[in-house]
C-alpha cells in the first residue's frame, strides 16, 4: 500500500494507492476548495462523495422547459448528508459537477446541484480518480453539458 499525505491552501488529503481522502478547512467554500484540490492533483476525471456541515449553500435547479438554472441561497446551519458528483473537462477547464442533500434543523431536506457552500464544522470527501480524460459539451437539445465520448 502506497500512502502519501498532501496539503493545499484550504484542504489536506491522504492519498492511499490511487484514492484520495480529503478534508476541507472550516469556513472554506466547498466547490472552490475542491476545484483547487483536483487541479493541484491533476485529476481530469473521476467520482467524488462527501459529508459534512455548512452554514450557507447556494443550490441550482435546472428548468428543462426554459433551459435555464434557478439559483437559491439558504443561510442556516445544515448537515451535508451527501455530496456526490464527478470531475470532467468543460471548455478546456477541469470542473466539478456536484449534487448535494442538506438536512435542516427541523429534519427536512434540501437537494439540488451545488453551486457553492460554506463549511461550518467539517467536510470530508473521497475522490476516486479515473485514468482517463472526460470531456463534457453542451447538448443543444437538453441545454446541459453531457459527456462527449468523441473528444
Amino acid at each position: 500500500m502506497n500512502v502519501q499525505n498532501l496539503k493545499g491552501n484550504h484542504w489536506s488529503a491522504r492519498k492511499v494507492d490511487h484514492i484520495y481522502i480529503v478534508s476541507i478547512t472550516n469556513h472554506s467554500h466547498i466547490v472552490e476548495t475542491l476545484t483547487d484540490f483536483v487541479q493541484n492533483q491533476k485529476i481530469e476525471a473521476g467520482e467524488v462523495t462527501g459529508i459534512g456541515a455548512v452554514s450557507e449553500a447556494t443550490l441550482r435547479f435546472f428548468n428543462p422547459s426554459t433551459k435555464n438554472y434557478v439559483d437559491k441561497t439558504f443561510k442556516e446551519q445544515m448537515e451535508v448528508t451527501n455530496i456526490s458528483g464527478n470531475v470532467s473537462e468543460i471548455e478546456g477547464k477541469i470542473m466539478l459537477h456536484l449534487h448535494i442533500t442538506l438536512g435542516r434543523e427541523d429534519y427536512t431536506a434540501l437537494a439540488g446541484h451545488l453551486l457553492e457552500a460554506r463549511i461550518q464544522g467539517a467536510a470530508e470527501f473521497i475522490f476516486y480518480p479515473l485514468n482517463t480524460r472526460m470531456v463534457k459539451a453542451k447538448n443543444e437539445e437538453t441545454g446541459i453539458n453531457l459527456y462527449d465520448f468523441e473528444q
